[in-house]
């Protein structure tokens, strides 16, 4: 399936969370079998295409992409945790949302230095959280040049912010407007 065609399966539900947002669903494209295998293959091509050697994904819609990805490849998956869900001494950044603060977690001993990681998520929007997610892993010793996303919402920034700290992005569709 090419991208047009998978963005055709991406659902638009209007007015949520709140009234003017045009919220994009990707449950209808996970749910779909080639759509959810095309997806998978265009973003694993991307990333062995610029020498992936582990993937990341932030919880929890990236874990769903950045695993099969990291499988489809053969390579190792780095899952970048919301905080207090790893039992062992961990290493985290606060990162500031629209209306307050949230925090990513992961174990650095998961990283070998200088391990060219490339982010894998859903969904980039404003940034916070990949950006918070490439600090993170760059704190633990990882290359982290390139991320991937199923979706830009280009009109929220966040690829653009992403470039600024260095991070070529690359996304399968983009979705223009709120």
């Amino acid at each position: 399936m090419t991208p047009e065609e998978l963005r055709a399966l991406i659902r638009t539900i209007p007015d949520f969370p709140e009234p003017g947002i045009q919220f994009r669903d990707i449950t209808t494209l996970i749910g779909h079998q080639q759509g959810l295998k095309a997806s998978v293959q265009h973003l694993a091509e991307r990333a062995a295409a610029v020498g992936a050697e582990a993937i990341a994904g932030m919880e929890a819609r990236g874990f769903i992409f950045g695993a099969a990805v990291a499988v489809q490849l053969g390579l190792g998956f780095l899952p970048v945790r919301k905080p207090g869900k790893l039992p062992i001494e961990t290493i985290g950044v606060d990162y500031a949302l629209e209306y307050g603060t949230d925090r990513l977690e992961i174990d650095p001993g998961a990283v070998g230095k200088g391990q060219k990681v490339v982010i894998v998520d859903d969904l980039i929007a404003t940034g916070g959280t990949a950006l918070a997610a490439a600090e993170l892993l760059r704190m633990a010793g990882a290359s982290v040049q390139n991320a991937l996303f199923v979706i830009d919402l280009p009109d929220l920034g966040g690829a653009g912010k992403l470039r600024d700290a260095g991070i070529a992005v690359d996304c399968l569709m983009e979705f223009e407007g709120d």
